[in-house]
């Protein structure tokens, strides 16, 4: 049952090893594809936010978590172990709360996240924590030189809704693995699938108390808390590029490393020599998947020019033929939207395209038949430039925005046409073309002809206004590590 993990009268908050109430009281967690309440969350003040910090300062502190390499690499393969006993309460609790299709719970929704912690657990094993780096003679004294790479101490995480677990463990799993303690804020629209996680922590695995700790609250600015103490000593930030600017603002004053996985507007190149109707109905495809509510969804389609009404036509058969529905029906992709609020936005979105002059091919407005649920229908624009709003802000929802190009160069140019630099693909037959296309956009991460690049031993980043640093892989592990040089006369 559900309740085990998160009982509906109030889901706790992990703090010191303990499970407790919130000092705020609670607050509703609501079903977006229904709008009715599922239960109550915990609601954390800022006495709780303190108390969480001091723990985790304390556990780094006084414990031998951060030099236990292979204690660490047992703690993260039993949590694997107790989330993969739990999959299906897990499954449930994030269908209903944070609207995603089941389907997509066997990968990176739930299952797939799961999974990468094995990857974390191993870099704690058989990472090279020490590096003699051999004998020199600076100002002729002969010297020995140790290189050591040390956990940071103590990591505040300030996470989103729309993959919850994928964001949570991608930060939890790395900062664990490399000796270190943390504060998990996770967004309010999602209090449950946190919570559900620190309850299996504390009561199915070894975590020593204090080295994880889970605060819950229905208010959006007690995670700047942790921006600001002085014993947080690295803020890990997924959200949008506005807040990511107020963390790192925040931070500057303590002087503490921010990682920062912001925004995305990214555009999915179609050369001339690809099979445009089949690009163009995957991309149209994939902007559906869970309504458009993730940072690095393609939402520019770059046709060439003399195949736009063919690029047009396609892409807007797909999506019309996707209907918003349940996200536990086994068949549905696109779900509802998270919130009321995010709804209102990207319903506001749509109505500045039709201002400036867009034309909305397919859907733009709510689809019929869904009295409940935040739900929109996936909308196609066509007939708008580069420079529109709708092509140059991201808009988080089921929204594709059709733009012609005059060639390879010019699809670079537009592509790289923007704030952002998060993601992005390239759609051709002619490898060489292919190349140069890959290697002139400025993105984090691209896909090469339906190429899949997410996995947990593959970094993740962007460019530009879309963050700073990498998340997963060696290099996502590596961020929650400082470096430390020992030099011995000889």
């Amino acid at each position: 049952m559900l309740m085990s993990l998160v009982p509906t009268d109030g889901s706790p908050l992990l703090i010191g090893g303990e499970l407790r109430e919130g000092g705020g009281g609670r607050f509703p967690t609501v079903n977006p594809a229904t709008e009715e309440e599922l239960g109550q969350a915990a609601d954390a003040d800022a006495t709780d936010m303190d108390a969480a910090i001091g723990a985790a300062r304390s556990a780094f502190d006084t414990s031998e978590w951060s030099r236990d390499h292979a204690f660490r690499a047992h703690c993260l393969r039993q949590l694997r172990t107790a989330l993969r006993d739990n999959l299906e309460q897990l499954r449930e609790i994030t269908v209903t709360e944070a609207g995603a299709p089941a389907m997509f719970t066997k990968g990176p929704q739930l299952e797939g996240p799961i999974d990468d912690l094995g990857f974390s657990a191993d870099l704690a094993e058989n990472y090279d924590w020490e590096t003699d780096l051999g004998t020199a003679e600076p100002m002729g004294i002969r010297s020995q030189r140790l290189l050591r790479r040390e956990p940071i101490g103590v990591v505040g995480a300030i996470t989103p809704w729309n993959f919850p677990h994928q964001i949570n463990f991608a930060k939890l799993g790395p900062a664990l693995a490399a000796g270190n303690t943390l504060v998990l804020k996770p967004a309010p629209d999602t209090p449950w699938c946190a919570a559900a996680v620190g309850t299996i922590i504390a009561e199915h695995t070894d975590i020593p108390a204090g080295v994880v700790n889970i605060v819950t609250s229905a208010d959006h600015t007690l995670g700047a808390r942790l921006t600001e103490d002085p014993r947080v000593d690295m803020v890990s930030f997924t959200g949008s590029t506005a807040t990511g600017r107020a963390v790192m603002t925040s931070a500057a004053a303590t002087l503490k490393k921010t990682f920062l996985e912001l925004g995305g507007k990214s555009a999915c190149i179609v050369l001339d020599d690809a099979d445009i109707a089949g690009a163009c109905s995957i991309a149209a495809f994939s902007v559906c998947v869970h309504a458009g509510q993730g940072c690095a969804i393609n939402t520019r389609l770059l046709v060439p020019r003399a195949a736009y009404d063919e690029a047009v036509r396609v892409a807007a058969a797909t999506m019309g033929g996707i209907v918003p529905g349940d996200p536990a029906n086994p068949g549905t992709v696109c779900g509802p939207l998270i919130s009321e609020r995010q709804r209102a936005r990207v319903e506001r979105y749509l109505a500045i395209a039709r201002e400036e002059g867009g034309r909305i091919v397919v859907g733009g407005g709510r689809p019929a038949g869904n009295d409940r649920g935040f739900f929109v229908e996936p909308t196609l624009i066509a007939d708008t430039p580069n420079t529109a709003t709708v092509a140059r802000e991201e808009i988080f929802g089921p929204v594709l925005v059709v733009i012609p190009h005059d060639g390879d160069d010019d699809a670079i140019r537009l592509a790289n046409d923007s704030p952002y630099g998060l993601s992005g693909s390239v759609w051709g037959t002619d490898p060489d073309r292919i190349r140069r296309v890959t290697e002139g956009v400025r993105t984090g991460t691209l896909g090469v002809n339906g190429g899949i690049w997410y996995s947990a031993d593959a970094p993740f980043g962007g460019y530009k206004h879309s963050g700073i640093g990498r998340e997963m892989g060696r290099a996502g592990f590596e961020e929650y590590l400082e470096t430390k040089l020992v030099a011995t006369a000889r």
